[in-house]
């Protein structure tokens, strides 16, 4: 099996046009062009949650794609929408949710709100994004984890963001060697942690970012050994297995580079 990092930048390297491939896939294709077609005429909250095939591809598009069920918790946030403080969808600590309520803004906009940026392009490509992650997945979630954290750790302001979304906790956990366990602790505790262990601004430039990517893709490896074959896994990383001389030497490079704290 290929190597974790190997596939991340396979598809990393040639996003577009994975990214293409993912949205010619005949269900892919069909399920978009009903969106496309319908989504205008959608006017309010219950429109939406009642429309099974729109309302599960809006959430599998904000990453809720398991949680179709919550019709009537979708319902009541999209209805009070995010301009008060103490609406629903900032309660709920959930970045998923509130990036919904945002999008589908009907409490400002009432009927015209689908017809936004937002609801006509964005959610499209996110559904695409989405479902190669999950195409990806199904055969290596070390993969999936990779680019969905390239996707959405520029966006991360700080520890509690991570420590709201699971994908985004088990890659900086792995890449961090912070034990899953942590995650018992006092929330102020676990973000202490992470914030003493890297520095979140790194996110936003593109380099650093992909050394962070990079140094959780060798460790999920280690730490999963079925997802990649011993030879994938660079002996200063390994314990107890035999690495290969073929691995990339640039790769062994950059990782001797990657000491804990330089995030």
């Amino acid at each position: 099996m290929t190597s974790t990092l190997a596939t991340y930048l396979q598809i990393s390297n040639n996003m577009a046009k994975w990214q293409n491939l993912t949205a010619a896939e005949p269900l892919v294709k069909a399920q978009t062009e009903y969106y496309q077609k319908n989504i205008g005429s959608i006017k309010t909250p219950s429109d939406l949650v009642n429309n099974y095939r729109l309302f599960s591809y809006v959430m599998t598009a904000f990453g809720m794609g398991d949680q179709v069920y919550a019709k009537a918790l979708v319902q009541k946030v999209l209805e009070q929408g995010t301009d008060s403080s103490n609406a629903l969808a900032y309660k709920l600590n959930n970045p998923n949710m509130l990036a919904l309520a945002k999008a589908f803004d009907f409490a400002d906009y009432g009927d015209a709100a689908t017809g936004a940026k937002g609801v006509q392009t964005d959610v499209v490509n996110n559904y695409i994004e989405r479902t190669m992650e999950d195409d990806q997945g199904q055969s290596n979630p070390g993969v999936q984890l990779a680019l969905y954290f390239q996707q959405h750790a520029p966006d991360i302001k700080s520890a509690y963001n991570i420590l709201a979304d699971k994908k985004l906790l088990t890659v900086v956990q792995t890449a961090l060697g912070i034990s899953e366990y942590s995650s018992y602790q006092d929330i102020d505790t676990q973000a202490k942690l992470i914030t003493n262990s890297m520095n979140i601004a790194d996110f936003k430039d593109p380099k650093k970012l992909q050394a962070f990517i990079q140094k959780f893709s060798v460790l999920y490896d280690v730490n999963n050994p079925s997802a990649a074959t011993a030879q994938d896994v660079p002996n200063a990383l390994m314990t107890g297995a035999q690495a290969t001389s073929n691995f990339s030497v640039d790769l062994l490079a950059s990782m001797q580079a990657i000491k804990p704290g330089s995030f």
